[in-house]
């Protein structure tokens, strides 16, 4: 069996369980003569533990020949608006009090936009937070929302 082989799966566990993007919309900022224009981006996350339950994340994506190429750092702002789309449910596995739902590399080695689902037991209401980090110093910057549960389904937790 080659090598590469029995990492593609082992890969692929390690991103299970968490939120995938798709894209929504985009709307262009600033004109860039070369590369592709600065612009702000809407991306759909539904949350791969809780059925019934998609966050709608805008940022900032920076243009150019160095946003082309992979190599401009985004900007750490980041808002994000949670809502009920069909039927909650939790598919009987506990959750965790705080889970990072999910993350994305927005710049070329040391910073990411997270997402990251929390439990307010005392309202049934999942709270969705994002941000953005990096290795020696994050950002203040940061959006909440959060999704009421009915009290008929309990929200169940570790």
């Amino acid at each position: 069996m080659k090598p590469f082989a029995t990492l593609i799966p082992i890969a692929l566990l390690s991103v299970a369980g968490l939120a995938v993007a798709e894209p929504i919309g985009e709307v262009d900022t600033v004109f860039k003569l070369i590369g592709p224009d600065h612009k702000i981006v809407v991306d759909a996350y539904d949350d791969p533990k809780v059925s019934g339950i998609t966050c709608y994340v805008s940022r900032a994506k920076t243009g150019g020949i160095s946003g082309a190429l992979g190599l401009a750092e985004d900007k750490s702002e980041a808002s994000i608006a949670c809502r009920q789309v069909g039927p909650i449910s939790f598919s009987g596995k506990p959750i965790e009090l705080r889970e990072e739902m999910f993350n994305e590399r927005i710049s070329l080695v040391f910073k990411r936009l997270r997402v990251v689902r929390m439990v307010d037991r005392k309202r049934n209401t999942l709270v969705y937070l994002t941000y953005s980090d990096r290795v020696i110093e994050g950002s203040p910057q940061n959006s909440v929302t959060a999704v009421p549960v009915d009290r008929a389904t309990p929200i169940p937790v570790r």
